[in-house]
């Protein structure tokens, strides 16, 4: 059973960073893709970055050229690094599997305010 713990979120001033980390159990990165997630306020969850198994990756267009997705099988953990982030990156952000077929961590609040 795979179990996915994500933190590192945070209150940051727009056009700041932050690195989020999902440490995951059990056969997470055993499937074709993983990627992360986030879920505004009053919005659906949406898919904004993807890594398959050969470390192949894809963004939203709302993020591409800001958010970097990155994995690390040895140490069961996938990373989301966000640069120049903007208040409409405000979210929880959550990883699973593409689709999102484990059970859901419990997110990291990312908020970008001034």
């Amino acid at each position: 059973q795979v179990q996915l713990v994500e933190s590192g979120g945070g209150l940051v001033q727009p056009g700041g960073s932050l690195k989020l980390s999902c440490l995951a159990s059990g056969s997470f990165f055993s499937i074709y893709a993983v990627g992360w997630y986030r879920q505004a306020p009053g919005k659906q969850r949406e898919l904004v970055a993807t890594i398959t198994r050969g470390g192949s990756t894809n963004y939203a267009d709302s993020v591409k050229g800001r958010f970097t997705i990155s994995a690390d099988n040895a140490k069961n953990t996938m990373y989301l690094q966000m640069n120049s982030l903007k208040p409409e990156d405000t979210a929880v952000y959550y990883c699973n599997g593409i689709p999102g077929v484990f059970s859901w961590g419990q997110g990291t609040q990312v908020t970008v305010s001034s």
